[in-house]
């Protein structure tokens, strides 16, 4: 029996530019048991998956996705800033992120992004994507912005939320079942076999990020984590010597 669960960070993010198909196929390809990825809205209410709050990074173009349209998203090329090969690679549409889950058999990580910038109504449109496509026992929502989270259980308590932080946490099993949440997703550095231990005598998942040398896989694995969240699925594969 498999005893880890990966999620490809943003897609098998190392090997392919982040949150696009060539990414997630990637990941698929790697053995990734599922993929991580981030959700933000356009000036005209679509969600879109991309980390940042701006292009620019990763495309060919500039400025904050509130403030363009669909119809522009689609025009920017998100994947030549990685390498040519990925030329003509598009910014996806949640909907079309759900419809290749649901194709794929895959587990999903969305991570709101909502905060700085902040979108109205978020929640209630990727809890409503998700329900559209029967996917809410394969999907984990997760966030910085426990609010978000905690808003989540609020419109469908069915949904499996974790919460996202960067630093040493005391007790962070108490605090994730304050906001409803099953799971942490801490950074990978602020956790020992202690806290993982705790956390899930305490019914808290653990599901660390973003790990990605052989070293700190290992040290994961001798936690005994749930998951790993990743940008590299084919040394987690090899790690924990999965066929």
């Amino acid at each position: 029996m498999k005893d880890i669960i990966i999620y490809g960070h943003r897609g098998a993010s190392k090997y392919a530019p982040e949150n696009t198909f060539s990414a997630y196929n990637k990941a698929i390809d790697m053995g990734a048991d599922g993929i991580e990825i981030d959700v933000h809205k356009s000036k005209d209410g679509h969600l879109i998956v991309c980390h940042d709050e701006r292009v620019d990074r990763t495309t060919d173009g500039e400025g904050f996705i509130k403030d363009l349209t669909l119809e522009e998203i689609k025009k920017l090329d998100a994947g030549r800033w990685f390498s040519e090969e990925f030329r003509g690679e598009r910014i996806p549409l949640l909907d079309e992120v759900l419809k290749f889950v649901k194709g794929n058999n895959l587990l999903l990580n969305i991570e709101i992004k909502n905060g700085p910038i902040f979108y109205d109504e978020i929640e209630e449109d990727i809890v409503k994507a998700v329900r559209a496509y029967d996917l809410v026992e394969n999907t984990i929502i997760s966030s910085f912005n426990h609010y978000s989270l905690a808003y989540i259980k609020n419109i469908d308590k069915q949904f499996k939320t974790g919460i996202l932080y960067i630093a040493g946490m005391i007790e962070p099993w108490d605090y994730a079942r304050k906001v409803g949440a099953s799971y942490i997703h801490p950074l990978y550095l602020t956790i020992n076999k202690e806290v993982v231990q705790e956390s899930q005598d305490n019914g808290i998942m653990v599901n660390p990020f973003t790990v990605n040398r052989e070293e700190e896989i290992k040290l994961m694995k001798s936690f005994n984590v749930d998951s790993i969240i990743t940008d590299c699925p084919d040394i987690c594969k090899k790690v924990f010597n999965i066929q």
